[in-house]
């Protein structure tokens, strides 16, 4: 959706990366995805797509824990 990969060469290591980002680091801003991402080497992005793929699902990840679930509204 953010055209974040090309041509696959840094797709494993993005990916890691990502998955660590997210796991980690709930609430980083861009400036820290891209500082963790600085060891990553990406020859066609640019990195643009890349973070705004990782923020969109960090956005979408804390969108879904400020909505309580069905059963936490029932015991209100």
């Amino acid at each position: 959706a953010e055209h974040a990969l090309q041509c696959g060469y840094c797709t494993p290591g993005m990916l890691m990366t990502a998955r660590d980002i997210v796991t980690r680091l709930p609430n980083a801003d861009d400036a820290r995805v891209r500082l963790e991402l600085s060891g990553n080497l990406c020859r066609c992005t640019g990195y643009v797509g890349i973070v705004r793929a990782i923020r969109r699902v960090l956005d979408a990840r804390r969108a879904r824990a400020a909505v309580p679930l069905a059963a936490d509204a029932a015991t209100a």
